[in-house]
C-alpha cells in the first residue's frame, strides 16, 4: 500500500503479512480522496477511523494534512502497527484507541467531519454502522459517512444514504448529516 497525497505521497507502507486486514486498494482509495477534496478542506477537518486495520486511510488523512484522525481498531497487532508508523512518518495528528468500534461509538463524546468505517466484509454488524454512528450524534452537522463494504450490501433506503459508488470490488457508501 502506499499514501496517494500530500506530505507522504508515494510512500511505501509494508504491512506485516499476520495483521487480520484487507487494505483499502490505492485504485479506490485515490478515488475516494478525489471525492472528499471536492467537498472537504483536509486542514480543517477531524477524521474518525472505524476498523483502522494498517491506518492507510488514517495515514492519507493525515498526510493531507487533516486536524486530528482517531484510529479505533480492536486488534493489538493492528493498533500496534498504525503507532510504530505514526511515529516512523511524524503523523501527530493521528490518536490510536484499541477498542471495539461498537462499544466506543457507545463512549465517544467527540465529533467529527468525516468518519470513515472499513469493517471486515463478513461482519455481520455492517448493515447497522450508519444507525448506530447517527445514534451516537458524533458526526457534525454537514459532515460525512463514509462506508466500505462488499457488493452485496446496499444503504440506498437509509435515511442519511446519499451516494454509492464502486471501485473494482470495493464500494463505497456515503451518509450525511443533514442537521
Amino acid at each position: 500500500m502506499r499514501i496517494i497525497g500530500g506530505k507522504n505521497q508515494r510512500r511505501q507502507i509494508i504491512a506485516p503479512a499476520k495483521l487480520p486486514v484487507r487494505p483499502t486498494t490505492d485504485m479506490a482509495k485515490e478515488a475516494l480522496f478525489n471525492i472528499i477534496n471536492n467537498h472537504f478542506d483536509f486542514e480543517d477537518i477531524d477524521v474518525l477511523d472505524l476498523f483502522a486495520g494498517t491506518g492507510n486511510i488514517s495515514y492519507e488523512f493525515a498526510s493531507r494534512g487533516a486536524k486530528q484522525i482517531v484510529a479505533v481498531d480492536i486488534n493489538n497487532h493492528c493498533t500496534q502497527f498504525i503507532k510504530q508508523t505514526s511515529e516512523d512518518l511524524n503523523f501527530k495528528a493521528i490518536k490510536i484507541v484499541r477498542a471495539d468500534v461498537f462499544q466506543f461509538l457507545k463512549i465517544c463524546k467527540i465529533s467529527f467531519d468525516i468518519i470513515f468505517a472499513d469493517p471486515p466484509y463478513d461482519m455481520q454488524r455492517i448493515k447497522t454502522i450508519p444507525d448506530r454512528v447517527f445514534d451516537a450524534d458524533i458526526l457534525l452537522p454537514g459532515g460525512w459517512l463514509v462506508v466500505e463494504h462488499n457488493d452485496s450490501l446496499k444503504f440506498n433506503d437509509h435515511s442519511h444514504f446519499f451516494e454509492a459508488r464502486r471501485y473494482g470490488k470495493v464500494n463505497f457508501s456515503f451518509f450525511k448529516n443533514r442537521n
